[in-house]
């Protein structure tokens, strides 16, 4: 083992984090401020003097592309015979926010995350707070090591010891279903809208809103129109954080 990485694992004073991130993934981090701040909620964020807080929800965004597309490429190789309809609901179901907080909860993340405990309920935010601290070590790792290593750290160390993802084939999110469901214990209405495409697009896509109380709360665009509200009924549960 190299110099630097013995320093960082039982000299330095992050080794505690180092160690637990080594064991969590398989190697010792290069820039470990990368990795505290993808544990840092925005509720404990610290201010820069550019007036941007450091906290992980810049990580979080990255992380969610990167996620995004190493899933999109493992399901595009697994099932060569299925459509993209199925694969985006493939997709949806491993990304999920929920999904993600089981498989945070599961990895431990919920012992690393940094948050303001006066004001984040943390056993009602859960889903928020380990989704989006999963998504920021993600695009901690990707900015660390870069692409080819993160997806190889996302297939060996998550997908396949974590996820069944046959298993998960069989299961029915429906998150259509419990948005419904939701609206009518809260008495709210709940609408899907359509939105026209652009003069200048020449696509198929459909652009669906999901509206509650006339509030867009979600948005989803797939080349079918039922992917499309099953996409943005997704986003509007994230939003409600149900």
């Amino acid at each position: 083992m190299p110099l630097f990485q013995v320093y960082k694992l039982y000299f330095s004073p992050q080794r505690k984090l180092v160690k637990t991130l080594k064991n969590l993934l398989g190697f010792v981090p290069g820039n470990i401020n990368l990795y505290r701040m993808a544990f840092r909620h925005r509720s404990v964020a610290v201010s820069l003097k550019n007036g941007v807080k450091s906290s992980n929800e810049r990580l979080e965004f990255l992380g969610d592309a990167v996620l995004g597309t190493v899933i999109a490429e493992l399901l595009f190789k697994i099932y060569p015979y299925k459509d993209e309809g199925f694969l985006t609901e493939m997709r949806s179901k491993i990304v999920s926010r929920v999904h993600l907080n089981q498989l945070s909860r599961k990895l431990g993340l919920d012992q690393l995350i940094e948050f303001d405990a006066r004001t984040v309920n943390f056993p009602t935010k859960q889903g928020s707070l380990l989704g989006d601290a999963f998504e920021a070590l993600i695009g901690a790792i990707y900015l660390d090591k870069g692409y080819e290593f993160t997806k190889s750290v996302i297939i060996n160390r998550i997908v396949n010891p974590h996820i069944d993802i046959h298993t998960l084939e069989l299961t029915e999110t429906n998150f259509k279903s419990k948005l419904i469901e939701w609206c009518q214990r809260h008495g709210k209405d709940f609408t899907f809208e359509l939105i026209a495409n652009q003069e200048d697009e020449h696509t198929k896509l459909f652009t669906i809103n999901a509206l509650v109380d006339g509030e867009i709360v979600g948005q989803g665009r797939d080349f079918n129109k039922k992917n499309a509200e099953k996409l943005a009924a997704e986003k509007a549960c994230q939003t409600l954080e149900l």
